[in-house]
């Protein structure tokens, strides 16, 4: 029993950094605006979340002669490398049919997709300089980027975009034209109150919890467990202290969720949490005798009746075997014990659990084999499972 109530405390997933893209679009050749529209759509079918997107701007061709440009610039939320980046652009501008000639000569484009900054990175490698060199001369690129990010400042320069697009002399020949859409606005889910993802140890919902607050303007509410003062005594005697140490971490999630759900955020469309109070019950009923769970069980009822339900109950299914392979990827040592009959178990008791529930309320999302984090298809998936869930049932 003692081993089983240590893994409980310590279940959760890093979250992987997400990186900060900055690209530039440009077309002037055909339906503009329907270029830059598909690029769009690929970009975050295959780079990743769109969280900010400029007007379109009109602006005269630079470096040569030729029909004016339609610009737009691009913030971009990914887990992806510089040059897996730059990768997926080119093969965007391909399918697109965009053919790069072999010289350096400025030429029209049906489409034209340049990444400006990642991160406060500066690179020079084959084929990708970032920050690209130019942007700072040009008013084509800095005035689209102006409106979404006036403060970022150039890496190298030290000047904040919004300086270096005052010292500029042509801005007044770039004129506003109209607004393109983002494909992120489509789902459904971010007009929720409050939405929750469980999982077993090593399924992901932390991660997933951390994607969907950062990309959809949500705020996490992650399961904490840091600086608990039972936690050292626990390690040294398990038996004595597993008992107040469930007790400890019941009041800390009552507290936070408590908390955070009823305080309003003017910053925040939804809230979206790692855990819901529930899971108490579950751990509890498979780590502890039945005197304590019955206990348990009791005071559970008393502090949590009337806890607010989510929207809607999110839960990531993922085999053992899998479970297992997640779990030694993590590399953690107080993991590396875990056996396959206690991840069952858990798997087992969120079975139980869920059939209690609302049908309506209800998503379970089958993850194995799912990389929702390197792979964007497979994130999308889960978006779009979440988003028709949504659609069939009015929140």
């Amino acid at each position: 029993m003692a081993w089983k109530c240590r893994l409980q405390f310590i279940n959760f997933a890093a979250m992987s950094v997400y990186h900060q893209v900055i690209l530039s679009l440009g077309s002037n050749i055909g339906d503009r605006r329907s270029y830059l529209q598909q690029a769009i759509i690929d970009i975050h079918q295959s780079v990743g979340i769109i969280s900010q997107m400029s007007s379109i701007y009109e602006t005269p061709a630079w470096g040569f002669d030729s029909d004016a440009f339609y610009n737009i610039a691009l913030t971009v939320s990914t887990h992806y490398s510089a040059t897996e980046v730059l990768a997926k652009c080119l093969a965007i501008e391909k399918k697109l049919g965009r053919i790069r000639a072999e010289s350096e000569t400025y030429t029209s484009r049906v489409i034209d997709i340049d990444v400006l900054f990642y991160d406060d990175a500066i690179i020079d490698v084959e084929q990708l300089q970032i920050p690209h060199p130019l942007l700072h001369q040009r008013a084509f690129v800095l005035v689209p980027l102006n409106e979404i990010a006036p403060t970022y400042k150039h890496p190298i320069l030290h000047v904040s975009i919004q300086s270096l697009t005052n010292q500029l002399e042509d801005v007044n020949n770039i004129v506003k034209v109209g607004e393109l859409h983002n494909p992120k606005n489509d789902y459904s889910f971010k007009n929720l109150n409050f939405i929750s993802i469980e999982g077993n140890i090593g399924s992901g919902k932390t991660t997933l919890t951390q994607k969907m607050a950062a990309d959809f303007n949500g705020q996490s509410i992650l399961e904490r467990f840091a600086d608990n003062p039972f936690l050292p005594k626990f390690y040294e005697e398990p038996e004595r202290y597993a008992f107040p140490l469930e007790m400890s971490f019941l009041a800390d999630r009552y507290s936070q969720l408590t908390e955070g759900l009823r305080q309003y955020d003017l910053f925040n469309d939804f809230r979206i949490a790692d855990y819901y109070i529930y899971k108490s019950l579950i751990f509890a009923q498979i780590t502890l005798d039945s005197d304590e769970a019955q206990l348990y069980r009791n005071i559970f009822d008393v502090m949590c009746k009337e806890t607010l339900a989510p929207d809607i109950y999110i839960y990531l299914y993922q085999n053992t075997e899998n479970l297992l392979l997640n779990i030694q990827k993590r590399g953690r040592s107080y993991e590396s014990t875990i056996p396959a009959d206690y991840l069952e178990k858990i798997n087992q008791g969120y079975t139980e659990f869920i059939k209690t529930l609302p049908p309506e309320k209800v998503l379970v999302i089958d993850v194995t084999n799912k990389d929702f984090v390197k792979n964007q298809n497979d994130y999308l998936d889960i978006l779009s499972q979440i988003d028709q869930k949504v659609k069939l049932k009015e929140f």
